[in-house]
């Protein structure tokens, strides 16, 4: 049976190799790119590119209905939002929390969605890793019979925008990731392909529940 996936954050690293993953996927006839501005990318038959203003939860719930997945992929930077952490909230918080609604709400059956390694609501040292805590526990409290999070550590692959310190790490990492053993395992750069394949791999599966995926767990999933 031909499913429908709704995709949020398409131009990002993980996003972008969902929807080429998607794109080739028989098992996917449509995929919905909800995006705030139009994707550069091949004509193909399979994807429709719906324009929204996500600050409007209404055309955000129009834009998922009908769909059997929803993959979220969205996320921002410090340095794209300028240190405003409200402005930062919007987008890697309130978007996330707000398509979980909506999946809920017109009976998605699946929601997979890209936190981050270390994602714990009750750290208060840590903004970003707090907040990634909070998104999951927001997450998950909706009524979606499966609910699938990958925590990567650094990712690997070329991005559209350029990061500088994230390419100097990703320079060095790899060097060091050989001597990450046992607890420390889960640190361990990760391609964003091998995510994104993670995503697709685990939603396949079917499997009712909360399903929480790190390293090992994602470099399972993705071969």
């Amino acid at each position: 049976m031909s499913r429908t996936a709704a995709l949020i954050g398409a131009t990002g690293l993980i996003g972008g190799h969902i929807l080429d993953l998607l794109m080739k996927d028989n098992s996917y006839g449509k995929i919905k790119a909800i995006v705030r501005r139009p994707l550069e990318i091949p004509v193909n038959s399979k994807v429709e590119q719906i324009i929204v203003d996500f600050g409007n939860q209404k055309a955000l719930e129009n834009a998922i209905a009908g769909s059997d997945v929803v993959f979220s992929a969205i996320g921002t930077t410090n340095k794209q939002v300028k240190g405003d952490k409200n402005a930062y909230r919007k987008i890697d918080y309130d978007i996330p929390v707000n398509a979980a609604k909506a999946a809920a709400k017109y009976g998605v059956y699946s929601l997979a969605m890209v936190s981050a390694i270390g994602a714990n609501a009750g750290n208060n040292n840590n903004f970003y890793i707090k907040l990634k805590g909070v998104v999951e526990e927001a997450v998950s409290k909706e009524q979606i019979p499966q609910i699938v999070i990958t925590r990567p550590s650094l990712l690997m692959g070329k991005r559209k925008e350029y990061r500088l310190m994230e390419k100097i790490f990703q320079d060095i990492m790899p060097v060091f990731a050989i001597f990450f053993f046992g607890a420390w395992r889960k640190y361990k750069p990760i391609k964003g392909e091998d995510v994104a394949k993670a995503m697709i791999n685990a939603v396949g599966e079917g499997k009712k529940g909360i399903f929480i995926y790190e390293y090992d767990d994602m470099k399972k999933l993705a071969r």
